[in-house]
């Protein structure tokens, strides 16, 4: 069974700079790609960053050279180094593989507010 926790999130002001951490059990994740989704209030949940098996990335426009996405094959861990955080950045953060497996994590709440 797979499973997937968030963690990391909080409450940050605009520019400021957040790490998310996602541990996964139940899976290797050195064989999938994985990647980092977000769904803010009212909106449908999207992908923000993936990184394949191989360690290609790609990310969506609006967080290129701000975000960082990276894994740990070791410790089946996949992280999330945001900077310069906007509020247009708020929203709950979950990681899965891409495409999703049917499980999701809870995610993390991550608020960009002065």
């Amino acid at each position: 069974q797979v499973q997937l926790v968030e963690s990391g999130g909080g409450l940050v002001r605009p520019g400021g700079s957040l790490r998310l951490s996602c541990s996964a059990s139940g899976i290797i994740i050195s064989i999938y790609t994985m990647a980092w989704y977000r769904q803010a209030p009212g909106k449908l949940r999207g992908l923000v960053a993936r990184i394949t098996s191989g360690g290609k990335i790609n990310y969506t426009d609006s967080v290129k050279g701000r975000f960082t996405i990276s894994r740990d094959n070791a410790n089946n861990a996949v992280y999330l180094q945001m900077n310069s955080l906007k509020p247009d950045d708020t929203a709950v953060y979950y990681c899965n593989s891409d495409p999703a497996f049917a499980s999701w994590g809870q995610g993390t709440q991550v608020t960009v507010s002065s």
